[in-house]
C-alpha cells in the first residue's frame, strides 16, 4: 500500500435533498472534493441492508446492498420515475437521517420504478437485470425470498416464523415462493439497482485515482438471509436456537462488555466444507470495494463466546477459531488480497502474529495515544509502515468532542509530544496523523470539519440514536480542501490531480 491518506465518511452521511445521502450526484461531489484536497482514499462503512437500529453492522445480509442509499435522481434518468414524482417540501432534517420517515416514502417510490421497470419496452435495462440476477443468484435468491418473507410475517425475525418455512421444509418453501413471487422479484429489483448505481460510483471513484476502502463485519446478524438460509454453518441446535453469540468482555467502552448477539460460526464445519463460505464472502466484498477492512479481526484467532440468553457478555470465555487456515485458503483460491486487520481491544500475541503472517496493516487510533496513566502501541513514535493510523474511529467521539473531556495530565502529554493548538484539535491530530510513518492516514470527515460530540456517528454498546449523522453542503469548503491538500503535500501522502469528469 502506497503513502497515502483519505477520509471515512459513510454514504448515509452525505448531504442532498431527500433524508439521506445516496449514491447520486452528492457522492460524486466528494469524490471531487477528495481529488482536490490531494486524498486517495474513501473510507466507508458496511454498505449492507440495514435492520432494527440502524446499525450497518446488523444487516438482513451479508451481500445485499441498503436500498434506502439507491439514487431516486438515477432512477429519473432511467425513466423509472418522473421528476414530479420525487418529494418536495418533506422538511428533512439536513443533519440527521430520519431513518423512518426515509424508509416510508423511499419504498413507495421504488415500488413505483419497479412496477414501471416490469412495463419498459426498454431491452437493455431488462438485459443488464437479467445478466445481474443470474450472476448473482447463489445469494440473491435467498436474500429476495428472505425478505418477502419478513414482509408476510409483519418483519417479524426468521425463528418466530410459520414452523415449515423457519425450518425451510420443502413444501412450503415451494408454496411462500409461489405466493410471494411478485415480492421476491421486486427485492431482487432493488438490488439490480443498487449494484448498478454502486459499481458506476466506484469507477468514477477509481477513474480520478480514490481507492474505496470497505468494512467488512465478522459476524452476521442473527435475523439475516444467511443465518436463516445456512443454519449448517452457525453454533444452532436442531430448533435452530443459537447454543451460543458473540460479544467482547469489559474493556475501554464498556464495564460489562459488549453483548452483540451476533451467532457464532461452526467453525469445524466450515473447514470441513474448505471455508467456502468465506471464500464466496470475501471475493464479493472485493467486487465492491479495493481494500477491504475485516471488523474484529481478533475473532478470528479467538472469539469472546457467550452463552445464549445472558443479559451481559461477562460470562463469556474465549475459544480458538481457525483464522490463520481460513485466511490461507481465501489467499490460496483468490490471491493475495488488500485486507486491513482491525486489532483493537484485547490484542494477543497469537492476533499479531496471524496479522504479520499474512501482511496485513493494523489500525493506531491517535485517541487512545495519550493517555498518561499508561503506556500503549497506540503513541506514533511506536509505529511500523505496515499500519494505518486515524485519529479516531466510526465508534469514537468526534476528535473535539473527545479533547473537551480529555484530563489536564494528558493535554500535557500533548503538548509535550506534538504541536498541540488547544483552540483546534481536530486539524492538530490530523496534522500529527498525516505526519507519521504509518502507510495510509485517515480522519472521519468530523474530524475535517472540527465538529463536536454532537456529530458522533456511534457510541458501542448504546444502540438508540446512532448511526444518524449528516454533513450540510455549505459545511465543506473550499478552505478544506486547500487546508488538506497543503498537509498531505507536506507529509509526501499525495498531490493534486486532475479530475476526471465520467459521463
Amino acid at each position: 500500500m502506497e503513502r497515502s491518506s483519505g477520509i471515512l465518511l459513510h454514504i448515509t452521511s452525505l448531504p442532498g435533498k431527500y433524508g439521506i445521502g445516496t449514491m447520486g450526484r452528492e457522492a460524486m461531489h466528494f469524490v471531487d472534493f477528495l481529488v482536490a484536497s490531494g486524498q486517495k482514499i474513501w473510507q466507508i462503512l458496511p454498505l449492507g441492508h440495514t435492520g432494527y437500529g440502524d446499525s450497518p453492522y446488523q444487516c438482513f445480509s451479508a451481500f445485499a446492498g441498503n436500498p434506502l442509499i439507491i439514487d431516486l435522481e438515477k432512477l429519473v434518468g432511467q425513466e423509472l420515475l418522473s421528476p414530479g414524482e420525487l418529494p418536495e417540501n418533506e422538511n428533512f432534517p439536513d443533519d440527521a437521517v430520519d431513518f423512518g420517515k426515509v424508509f416510508q416514502y423511499k419504498y413507495k417510490l421504488l415500488e413505483k420504478a419497479f412496477e414501471r421497470f416490469k412495463a419498459s419496452k426498454n431491452k437493455e435495462i431488462k438485459k443488464q437485470y437479467k445478466s445481474f440476477c443470474t450472476s448473482n443468484q447463489w445469494w440473491l435468491d435467498d436474500y429476495a425470498f428472505f425478505m418477502a418473507l419478513k414482509i408476510r410475517h409483519q418483519g417479524k425475525a426468521w425463528t418466530q416464523w410459520d414452523k415449515q418455512i423457519k425450518l425451510r421444509e420443502e413444501g412450503a418453501v415451494q408454496r411462500y415462493k409461489e405466493h410471494l413471487a411478485g415480492q421476491i422479484d421486486f427485492y431482487r429489483f432493488l438490488q439490480y439497482l443498487f449494484y448498478h448505481q454502486w459499481l458506476e460510483l466506484k469507477s468514477y471513484a477509481n477513474s480520478n485515482n480514490i481507492k474505496i476502502i470497505g468494512d467488512l463485519p465478522l459476524y452476521v446478524a442473527f435475523d439475516s438471509a444467511d443465518a436463516w438460509a445456512n443454519p449448517e454453518i452457525f453454533d444452532f441446535d436442531q430448533t435452530l436456537t443459537p447454543r451460543t453469540v458473540a460479544g467482547v468482555p469489559p474493556d475501554y467502552f464498556s464495564e460489562t462488555g459488549q453483548l452483540w448477539g451476533n451467532p457464532i460460526y461452526d467453525w469445524k464445519y466450515l473447514e470441513e466444507q474448505g471455508f467456502q463460505w468465506w471464500i464466496e464472502r470475501i471475493k464479493a466484498n472485493f467486487l465492491l470495494y479495493d481494500i477491504l477492512r475485516i471488523d474484529h479481526f481478533r475473532g478470528l484467532a479467538a472469539y469472546w463466546s457467550v452463552p445464549y440468553g445472558e443479559k451481559t457478555a461477562i460470562k463469556g470465555k474465549w475459544i480458538e477459531a481457525p483464522g490463520e487456515a481460513m485466511l490461507k485458503a481465501v489467499y490460496d483460491k483468490l490471491g493475495e488480497k488488500p485486507i486491513i486487520a482491525e486489532n483493537l481491544g484485547v490484542i494477543t500475541p497469537d492476533v499479531e502474529a496471524m496479522r504479520e503472517a499474512f501482511k496485513m496493516p493494523g489500525m493506531k487510533i491517535l485517541q487512545f495515544a495519550f493517555d498518561s496513566a499508561e503506556e500503549n502501541e497506540f503513541i506514533p513514535h511506536t509505529y511500523d509502515k505496515n499500519s494505518v493510523v486515524y485519529t479516531g474511529t466510526h465508534d469514537n467521539n468526534t476528535t473535539v468532542g473527545w479533547f473537551k473531556h480529555s484530563p489536564k495530565k494528558d493535554r500535557q502529554l500533548m503538548h509535550d509530544y506534538f504541536c498541540l493548538n488547544e483552540k483546534d484539535p481536530a486539524w492538530s491530530f490530523i496534522r500529527l496523523a498525516w505526519s507519521t510513518v504509518s502507510d495510509i492516514a485517515i480522519a472521519p470527515m468530523q474530524d475535517i470539519l472540527r465538529l463536536g460530540e454532537e456529530a458522533r456517528m456511534n457510541f458501542p454498546g448504546k444502540t438508540p440514536g446512532y448511526w444518524k449523522w449528516r454533513y450540510s453542503k455549505h459545511q465543506l469548503t473550499n478552505e478544506h480542501a486547500e487546508g488538506l491538500l497543503k498537509l498531505t503535500k507536506t507529509y509526501g501522502r499525495g498531490s493534486g490531480r486532475e479530475l476526471v469528469v465520467s459521463n
